[in-house]
Protein backbone atom coordinates (compact mmCIF):
# COMPACT_ATOMS: atom_id res chain seq x y z
CA UNK A 1 0.00 0.00 0.00
CA UNK A 2 1.30 3.43 -0.94
CA UNK A 3 0.61 5.91 1.86
CA UNK A 4 0.59 9.43 0.50
CA UNK A 5 2.22 12.25 2.37
CA UNK A 6 -0.01 14.42 4.49
CA UNK A 7 -0.58 17.90 3.15
CA UNK A 8 1.41 20.60 4.95
CA UNK A 9 -0.64 22.60 7.41
CA UNK A 10 1.23 25.91 7.15
CA UNK A 11 -0.32 28.53 4.90
CA UNK A 12 2.77 30.20 3.51
CA UNK A 13 2.15 33.09 1.13
CA UNK A 14 2.67 32.46 -2.56
CA UNK A 15 5.62 33.86 -4.44
CA UNK A 16 5.61 36.86 -6.68
CA UNK A 17 3.22 37.08 -9.60
CA UNK A 18 6.08 36.90 -12.09
CA UNK A 19 7.05 33.39 -10.95
CA UNK A 20 4.89 30.29 -10.53
CA UNK A 21 6.68 29.66 -7.25
CA UNK A 22 7.07 26.45 -5.28
CA UNK A 23 4.64 27.12 -2.44
CA UNK A 24 1.03 27.55 -3.51
CA UNK A 25 -1.75 29.10 -1.46
CA UNK A 26 -4.52 28.10 -3.87
CA UNK A 27 -5.07 24.39 -4.36
CA UNK A 28 -4.75 23.43 -8.00
CA UNK A 29 -7.08 20.49 -7.38
CA UNK A 30 -9.87 23.01 -6.79
CA UNK A 31 -9.09 25.31 -9.70
CA UNK A 32 -8.90 25.28 -13.45
CA UNK A 33 -5.63 26.54 -14.86
CA UNK A 34 -7.26 29.81 -15.87
CA UNK A 35 -8.49 30.37 -12.30
CA UNK A 36 -5.20 29.21 -10.79
CA UNK A 37 -3.03 31.48 -12.94
CA UNK A 38 -5.39 34.45 -12.58
CA UNK A 39 -5.08 34.18 -8.79
CA UNK A 40 -1.35 34.75 -9.27
CA UNK A 41 -1.86 37.69 -11.62
CA UNK A 42 0.32 35.78 -14.07
CA UNK A 43 1.63 37.87 -16.95
CA UNK A 44 1.34 36.51 -20.47
CA UNK A 45 5.04 35.70 -20.81
CA UNK A 46 4.92 33.76 -17.50
CA UNK A 47 2.08 31.44 -18.53
CA UNK A 48 4.28 28.61 -19.90
CA UNK A 49 6.09 28.33 -16.55
CA UNK A 50 2.82 28.49 -14.62
CA UNK A 51 1.35 25.86 -16.92
CA UNK A 52 4.26 23.52 -16.20
CA UNK A 53 3.86 23.89 -12.43
CA UNK A 54 0.09 23.37 -12.65
CA UNK A 55 0.66 20.11 -14.52
CA UNK A 56 3.25 18.99 -11.97
CA UNK A 57 0.62 19.08 -9.25
CA UNK A 58 -1.51 16.53 -11.10
CA UNK A 59 1.14 14.32 -12.63
CA UNK A 60 3.56 14.02 -9.76
CA UNK A 61 6.78 15.65 -10.93
CA UNK A 62 6.63 18.11 -8.06
CA UNK A 63 7.46 17.38 -4.42
CA UNK A 64 4.13 17.36 -2.51
CA UNK A 65 5.80 19.06 0.46
CA UNK A 66 6.21 22.18 -1.63
CA UNK A 67 2.48 22.54 -2.05
CA UNK A 68 -0.14 23.60 0.41
CA UNK A 69 -2.51 20.88 -0.76
CA UNK A 70 -2.00 17.36 -2.07
CA UNK A 71 -4.30 14.31 -2.16
CA UNK A 72 -5.56 13.03 1.15
CA UNK A 73 -3.40 10.08 2.27
CA UNK A 74 -4.42 6.56 1.32
CA UNK A 75 -4.82 4.61 4.55
CA UNK A 76 -6.27 1.34 3.27
CA UNK A 77 -6.47 -0.65 0.04
CA UNK A 78 -8.36 -3.83 -0.76
CA UNK A 79 -7.95 -5.75 -4.01
CA UNK A 80 -10.04 -8.21 -6.00
CA UNK A 81 -7.96 -8.89 -9.09
CA UNK A 82 -7.61 -5.55 -10.85
CA UNK A 83 -10.46 -3.99 -8.87
CA UNK A 84 -9.17 -1.78 -6.06
CA UNK A 85 -11.07 -0.02 -3.29
CA UNK A 86 -8.97 2.62 -1.58
CA UNK A 87 -9.72 4.74 1.46
CA UNK A 88 -8.35 8.25 2.03
CA UNK A 89 -8.25 9.99 5.40
CA UNK A 90 -9.49 13.58 5.46
CA UNK A 91 -8.00 16.40 7.53
CA UNK A 92 -10.80 16.07 10.08
CA UNK A 93 -10.44 12.33 10.59
CA UNK A 94 -13.20 11.15 8.25
CA UNK A 95 -12.75 8.84 5.28
CA UNK A 96 -13.58 8.78 1.60
CA UNK A 97 -13.91 5.56 -0.38
CA UNK A 98 -13.21 5.22 -4.09
CA UNK A 99 -13.16 2.20 -6.39
CA UNK A 100 -10.95 1.56 -9.42
CA UNK A 101 -12.93 -0.69 -11.77
CA UNK A 102 -11.23 -2.59 -14.61
CA UNK A 103 -12.95 -2.21 -17.97
CA UNK A 104 -12.43 -3.82 -21.35
CA UNK A 105 -9.97 -6.62 -21.77
CA UNK A 106 -6.76 -7.69 -23.44
CA UNK A 107 -4.88 -4.85 -25.08
CA UNK A 108 -7.98 -2.62 -24.96
CA UNK A 109 -8.30 -2.27 -21.21
CA UNK A 110 -8.68 0.80 -19.05
CA UNK A 111 -10.03 1.85 -15.68
CA UNK A 112 -13.16 3.63 -14.53
CA UNK A 113 -12.92 5.41 -11.19
CA UNK A 114 -15.99 5.57 -8.97
CA UNK A 115 -15.61 8.70 -6.82
CA UNK A 116 -17.42 9.94 -3.73
CA UNK A 117 -18.92 13.41 -3.43
CA UNK A 118 -19.81 13.28 0.28
CA UNK A 119 -18.88 11.40 3.43
CA UNK A 120 -22.09 9.51 4.08
CA UNK A 121 -25.40 10.54 2.56
CA UNK A 122 -28.60 12.21 3.75
CA UNK A 123 -30.94 10.48 1.32
CA UNK A 124 -31.68 7.37 3.36
CA UNK A 125 -32.08 4.75 0.62
CA UNK A 126 -32.83 1.57 2.52
CA UNK A 127 -30.72 -0.71 0.31
CA UNK A 128 -27.55 1.42 0.49
CA UNK A 129 -24.72 1.02 2.98
CA UNK A 130 -23.65 4.66 2.66
CA UNK A 131 -27.10 5.81 3.82
CA UNK A 132 -26.58 4.02 7.12
CA UNK A 133 -23.94 6.63 8.04
CA UNK A 134 -26.20 9.62 7.53
CA UNK A 135 -24.54 12.69 6.07
CA UNK A 136 -21.28 13.64 7.77
CA UNK A 137 -20.23 16.38 5.37
CA UNK A 138 -19.74 17.40 1.76
CA UNK A 139 -16.39 16.82 0.12
CA UNK A 140 -14.55 19.84 -1.21
CA UNK A 141 -13.69 20.15 -4.89
CA UNK A 142 -10.07 19.37 -4.02
CA UNK A 143 -11.07 16.22 -2.14
CA UNK A 144 -13.10 15.00 -5.11
CA UNK A 145 -10.37 15.70 -7.67
CA UNK A 146 -7.80 14.29 -5.25
CA UNK A 147 -9.39 10.86 -5.59
CA UNK A 148 -8.60 10.86 -9.30
CA UNK A 149 -5.05 12.12 -8.73
CA UNK A 150 -4.46 9.45 -6.07
CA UNK A 151 -5.69 6.66 -8.37
CA UNK A 152 -3.58 7.81 -11.30
CA UNK A 153 -0.40 8.90 -9.58
CA UNK A 154 -0.09 6.65 -6.55
CA UNK A 155 -1.95 3.53 -7.67
CA UNK A 156 -0.82 3.74 -11.32
CA UNK A 157 -4.38 3.31 -12.59
CA UNK A 158 -5.08 4.25 -16.20
CA UNK A 159 -8.25 6.13 -15.27
CA UNK A 160 -10.12 7.24 -18.36
CA UNK A 161 -13.68 7.45 -17.05
CA UNK A 162 -14.97 9.02 -13.84
CA UNK A 163 -18.38 8.19 -12.39
CA UNK A 164 -19.92 10.05 -9.44
CA UNK A 165 -21.45 6.86 -8.04
CA UNK A 166 -19.53 6.50 -4.78
CA UNK A 167 -20.59 7.80 -1.38
CA UNK A 168 -23.07 10.66 -1.33
CA UNK A 169 -25.65 12.37 -3.53
CA UNK A 170 -23.78 14.59 -6.04
CA UNK A 171 -26.73 16.97 -6.47
CA UNK A 172 -26.60 17.72 -2.72
CA UNK A 173 -23.04 18.97 -3.25
CA UNK A 174 -23.77 20.55 -6.60
CA UNK A 175 -21.31 23.44 -6.67
CA UNK A 176 -18.29 21.38 -5.61
CA UNK A 177 -19.17 18.55 -8.00
CA UNK A 178 -19.57 20.93 -10.94
CA UNK A 179 -16.28 22.64 -10.15
CA UNK A 180 -14.61 19.22 -9.89
CA UNK A 181 -15.87 18.40 -13.39
CA UNK A 182 -14.38 21.67 -14.67
CA UNK A 183 -11.01 20.82 -13.10
CA UNK A 184 -11.05 17.23 -14.37
CA UNK A 185 -11.90 18.49 -17.85
CA UNK A 186 -9.17 21.16 -17.98
CA UNK A 187 -6.81 20.26 -20.84
CA UNK A 188 -3.82 21.74 -19.03
CA UNK A 189 -4.36 19.31 -16.17
CA UNK A 190 -6.08 15.91 -16.09
CA UNK A 191 -7.88 16.47 -19.40
CA UNK A 192 -10.75 14.03 -18.88
CA UNK A 193 -13.43 14.77 -21.44
CA UNK A 194 -16.90 15.52 -20.08
CA UNK A 195 -18.19 12.72 -22.29
CA UNK A 196 -16.22 10.35 -20.04
CA UNK A 197 -17.74 11.71 -16.83
CA UNK A 198 -21.07 10.51 -15.41
CA UNK A 199 -23.02 12.15 -12.60
CA UNK A 200 -25.51 9.87 -10.87
CA UNK A 201 -28.42 11.11 -8.79
CA UNK A 202 -31.12 9.53 -6.64
CA UNK A 203 -33.54 11.73 -8.54
CA UNK A 204 -33.15 15.25 -7.19
CA UNK A 205 -35.07 16.97 -9.96
CA UNK A 206 -33.88 20.50 -9.24
CA UNK A 207 -30.30 19.23 -9.48
CA UNK A 208 -30.98 17.62 -12.86
CA UNK A 209 -32.41 20.89 -14.13
CA UNK A 210 -29.47 22.90 -12.77
CA UNK A 211 -27.07 20.52 -14.49
CA UNK A 212 -29.02 20.85 -17.74
CA UNK A 213 -28.90 24.64 -17.46
CA UNK A 214 -25.09 24.57 -17.59
CA UNK A 215 -25.34 23.66 -21.26
CA UNK A 216 -22.86 20.78 -21.00
CA UNK A 217 -24.24 18.61 -23.79
CA UNK A 218 -21.45 16.05 -23.38
CA UNK A 219 -21.92 15.31 -19.68
CA UNK A 220 -23.51 11.95 -18.85
CA UNK A 221 -26.46 11.66 -16.48
CA UNK A 222 -27.43 8.55 -14.54
CA UNK A 223 -30.66 8.35 -12.54
CA UNK A 224 -31.07 5.81 -9.75
CA UNK A 225 -34.71 4.79 -10.22
CA UNK A 226 -34.95 1.33 -8.61
CA UNK A 227 -38.74 1.01 -8.68
CA UNK A 228 -41.56 0.74 -11.20
CA UNK A 229 -44.05 2.90 -9.28
CA UNK A 230 -44.30 5.56 -6.58
CA UNK A 231 -45.51 3.18 -3.89
CA UNK A 232 -42.42 0.98 -4.01
CA UNK A 233 -40.02 3.83 -4.65
CA UNK A 234 -41.26 5.83 -1.65
CA UNK A 235 -40.67 2.80 0.57
CA UNK A 236 -37.04 2.30 -0.44
CA UNK A 237 -36.06 5.85 -1.52
CA UNK A 238 -37.38 8.66 0.71
CA UNK A 239 -36.63 11.30 -1.94
CA UNK A 240 -39.63 10.02 -3.89
CA UNK A 241 -41.91 11.59 -1.30
CA UNK A 242 -40.81 15.04 -2.52
CA UNK A 243 -39.61 14.27 -6.07
CA UNK A 244 -42.07 11.70 -7.36
CA UNK A 245 -41.68 9.64 -10.48
CA UNK A 246 -43.79 11.92 -12.66
CA UNK A 247 -41.63 14.92 -11.75
CA UNK A 248 -38.49 12.82 -12.24
CA UNK A 249 -39.54 11.74 -15.72
CA UNK A 250 -40.31 15.36 -16.65
CA UNK A 251 -36.79 16.33 -15.56
CA UNK A 252 -35.26 13.50 -17.60
CA UNK A 253 -37.29 14.43 -20.67
CA UNK A 254 -36.06 18.03 -20.35
CA UNK A 255 -32.41 17.03 -20.01
CA UNK A 256 -30.52 17.90 -23.21
CA UNK A 257 -29.30 14.86 -25.06
CA UNK A 258 -26.50 14.41 -27.53
CA UNK A 259 -26.09 12.17 -30.50
CA UNK A 260 -25.22 8.62 -29.56
CA UNK A 261 -25.86 9.11 -25.85
CA UNK A 262 -28.77 8.38 -23.54
CA UNK A 263 -29.59 8.81 -19.86
CA UNK A 264 -28.59 5.78 -17.82
CA UNK A 265 -31.51 4.58 -15.70
CA UNK A 266 -30.10 2.50 -12.85
CA UNK A 267 -32.31 -0.20 -11.41
CA UNK A 268 -31.10 -2.12 -8.36
CA UNK A 269 -32.91 -5.44 -8.49
CA UNK A 270 -33.98 -6.42 -4.95
CA UNK A 271 -35.57 -9.84 -4.37
CA UNK A 272 -39.21 -9.62 -3.34
CA UNK A 273 -39.29 -5.83 -3.65
CA UNK A 274 -39.02 -4.74 -7.28
CA UNK A 275 -38.12 -7.85 -9.28
CA UNK A 276 -41.48 -9.31 -10.36
CA UNK A 277 -42.52 -9.74 -13.99
CA UNK A 278 -45.25 -7.11 -13.59
CA UNK A 279 -42.64 -4.72 -12.21
CA UNK A 280 -40.58 -5.10 -15.38
CA UNK A 281 -43.61 -4.34 -17.55
CA UNK A 282 -44.58 -1.36 -15.40
CA UNK A 283 -41.02 -0.05 -15.57
CA UNK A 284 -41.05 -0.36 -19.36
CA UNK A 285 -44.21 1.69 -19.59
CA UNK A 286 -42.78 4.39 -17.33
CA UNK A 287 -39.47 4.91 -19.15
CA UNK A 288 -40.62 4.34 -22.73
CA UNK A 289 -40.91 8.10 -23.50
CA UNK A 290 -37.37 8.75 -22.20
CA UNK A 291 -34.28 8.28 -24.34
CA UNK A 292 -32.41 6.01 -21.98
CA UNK A 293 -30.77 2.69 -21.37
CA UNK A 294 -31.62 0.63 -18.32
CA UNK A 295 -28.72 -0.63 -16.25
CA UNK A 296 -29.86 -3.61 -14.18
CA UNK A 297 -27.81 -3.86 -10.98
CA UNK A 298 -28.19 -7.08 -8.99
CA UNK A 299 -28.57 -5.99 -5.39
CA UNK A 300 -25.34 -6.02 -3.38
CA UNK A 301 -26.33 -6.67 0.24
CA UNK A 302 -25.32 -4.01 2.73
CA UNK A 303 -24.35 -4.97 6.26
CA UNK A 304 -27.32 -6.42 8.17
CA UNK A 305 -29.32 -6.36 4.97
CA UNK A 306 -32.95 -7.53 5.11
CA UNK A 307 -32.58 -8.85 1.54
CA UNK A 308 -30.20 -11.28 -0.15
CA UNK A 309 -28.64 -10.84 -3.56
CA UNK A 310 -30.95 -11.88 -6.40
CA UNK A 311 -30.46 -15.13 -8.26
CA UNK A 312 -28.98 -15.08 -11.74
CA UNK A 313 -32.20 -16.60 -13.03
CA UNK A 314 -34.31 -13.73 -11.66
CA UNK A 315 -31.94 -11.13 -13.15
CA UNK A 316 -32.10 -12.81 -16.57
CA UNK A 317 -35.89 -13.09 -16.46
CA UNK A 318 -36.35 -9.43 -15.52
CA UNK A 319 -34.11 -8.38 -18.40
CA UNK A 320 -35.91 -10.72 -20.79
CA UNK A 321 -39.25 -9.10 -19.99
CA UNK A 322 -37.83 -5.60 -20.43
CA UNK A 323 -36.33 -6.56 -23.79
CA UNK A 324 -39.63 -8.10 -24.90
CA UNK A 325 -41.18 -4.69 -24.18
CA UNK A 326 -38.66 -3.04 -26.52
CA UNK A 327 -36.48 -1.55 -23.76
CA UNK A 328 -32.72 -1.54 -24.21
CA UNK A 329 -31.09 -2.83 -21.06
CA UNK A 330 -27.87 -4.37 -19.87
CA UNK A 331 -26.68 -5.98 -16.70
CA UNK A 332 -24.03 -4.35 -14.56
CA UNK A 333 -21.39 -6.98 -13.92
CA UNK A 334 -21.01 -7.52 -10.19
CA UNK A 335 -17.51 -6.61 -9.07
CA UNK A 336 -16.15 -6.18 -5.56
CA UNK A 337 -19.15 -7.51 -3.63
CA UNK A 338 -17.01 -9.55 -1.24
CA UNK A 339 -14.89 -6.46 -0.48
CA UNK A 340 -17.91 -4.23 0.23
CA UNK A 341 -16.72 -2.34 -2.85
CA UNK A 342 -19.70 -2.92 -5.14
CA UNK A 343 -22.53 -0.51 -5.93
CA UNK A 344 -24.33 0.52 -2.73
CA UNK A 345 -21.74 -0.96 -0.36
CA UNK A 346 -19.37 1.94 0.37
CA UNK A 347 -19.04 3.52 3.81
CA UNK A 348 -17.48 2.90 7.21
CA UNK A 349 -20.09 2.83 9.99
CA UNK A 350 -17.40 3.43 12.58
CA UNK A 351 -17.39 7.04 11.42
CA UNK A 352 -20.20 8.02 13.76
CA UNK A 353 -21.58 11.50 13.28
CA UNK A 354 -21.02 13.91 16.21
CA UNK A 355 -24.22 15.77 16.93
CA UNK A 356 -22.33 19.05 16.73
CA UNK A 357 -21.15 18.42 13.16
CA UNK A 358 -23.09 20.65 10.73
CA UNK A 359 -24.81 19.07 7.75
CA UNK A 360 -24.08 20.83 4.48
CA UNK A 361 -26.43 20.54 1.53
CA UNK A 362 -26.20 22.73 -1.54
CA UNK A 363 -28.69 25.48 -2.21
CA UNK A 364 -32.27 24.66 -3.32
CA UNK A 365 -33.55 25.09 -6.83
CA UNK A 366 -34.16 28.78 -6.29
CA UNK A 367 -30.42 29.35 -5.97
CA UNK A 368 -28.63 31.05 -8.81
CA UNK A 369 -27.33 28.70 -11.49
CA UNK A 370 -23.60 28.83 -12.08
CA UNK A 371 -22.43 29.47 -15.60
CA UNK A 372 -20.15 26.86 -17.23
Amino acid sequence: MYNMMQAPTNDAPHNSASSPGKTLDLCAFASTFEEWSAARAARQHDLPAHRAVYREVFFGAADPQNFRDCPNPIVRETHDGELVKFVQRTHDGLETESVIIPMGGGQRSWKTLCVSSQVGCARGCTFCETAQLGLLRNLSTAEIVGQVVAARRFLAADVRNVVFMGMGEPMDNFDNVVQAVRVLNDTVGLSIARGRITISTVGRTDGIRRLAALGWRRINLAVSLNAPNDEIRSQIMPINRTDNMAALRDAMLAFPGRRGAAIMVEYVLIPGVNDATEHARELAGYIRPVRCSVNIIPYNPRKDSPWPAPSEASVSEFMRVLQSEGIFCKRRVTKGRDLMAACGQLGNRELTRPKSRPIQISAPVSAAISSP
